[in-house]
């Protein structure tokens, strides 16, 4: 695992998500001032999170809107069956840093 800046912590809004061109994508969410990493691929089909509707702790796919736990990955709603893969996340002084994978 390698530690990454995803961004800096104002480039995120509260209850908005960034997407980054990792390999594979990540998303970057901010939730209530808590950032969160998941896999920016929505497991029903291959649309991004990050472009989702964000409500809470709850992610909906824009395309057929299944639903995610942003802090657990958990699926919440069909039609997606499978979880997010993700990510631990630290704050660096302004910097997001998220922990990927090798």
């Amino acid at each position: 695992m390698a530690w990454l800046r995803a961004c800096g912590r104002d480039e995120i809004d509260d209850g908005e998500a960034a997407r980054i061109e990792t390999d594979p994508p990540v998303a970057v969410f901010n939730v209530d001032g808590e950032f969160y990493a998941t896999a920016d691929t929505c497991t029903h089909d291959e649309s991004s999170l990050a472009d989702g509707y964000v409500d809470g702790d709850r992610v909906e796919c824009p395309w057929h809107f299944a639903k995610f736990c942003i802090r657990t990955g958990a699926v919440l709603s069909l039609p997606a069956t499978a979880g997010l893969t993700t990510y631990p996340v630290k704050v660096a002084g302004d910097d997001i840093m998220v922990d990927m994978p090798d």
